[in-house]
């Protein structure tokens, strides 16, 4: 019989690469963490999706209403810039987000850490607040990707309150995790 039918020494160099290696794909905590990393990723992705129709639309408006200088008016009309330049803004806070998002802490997995406080009820926890950063991303997703620059425009307002919950969640992550 060969010797890669014995389970004896195989379950062996298993245990020794899951544990010995200190990380074992099995364990729930490290499930829990994976989990929060590819929610944090899908979160990035929407935000990212977010920005790309924002950018679109600053650009289709400048493209369509700022015109070419002339003689007699060689600079554009200052409310269109100004929408511009609100446009610009809005994408720019939308993707300062996504880089907040990405850069998000998790739990150590230290002795210290773990004396006082348990990983997976952490990293669970961590999980239902991500959920919640999710639905606001898509929210936020849904009102720009493919919007138009007056509808961005019109409902500024309720986009920057979109904004302003993210970063409330955002804050609220992280003072869980002190």
């Amino acid at each position: 019989m060969s010797r890669f039918y014995e389970a004896g020494p195989l379950a062996k160099v298993g245990i020794n690469l899951f544990y010995g290696y200190g990380y074992n794909f099995y364990r729930q905590e490290n499930q829990l963490r994976a989990d929060d990393q590819r929610v944090r990723q899908m979160a990035c992705s929407l935000l990212g999706r977010a920005r790309a129709g924002l950018d679109e639309a600053e650009a289709r408006y400048r493209r369509d209403n700022i015109a070419p200088p002339t003689r007699a008016n060689p600079f554009p009309d200052a409310g269109v810039v100004a929408n511009a330049q609100a446009l610009e803004r809005l994408g720019r806070e939308v993707g300062a987000l996504e880089g907040q998002i990405r850069h998000q802490p998790v739990p150590e997995n230290d002795r210290m850490t773990q004396r006082y406080r348990s990983e997976a009820g952490t990293l669970a926890a961590l999980a239902e607040k991500d959920a919640v950063l999710v639905g606001q991303a898509e929210l936020l997703r849904s009102m720009l990707e493919a919007a138009e620059a007056e509808a961005i425009l019109a409902g500024r307002r309720e986009i920057e309150v979109g904004i302003g919950a993210i970063t409330a969640t955002l804050r609220e992550r992280q003072t869980f995790l002190l």
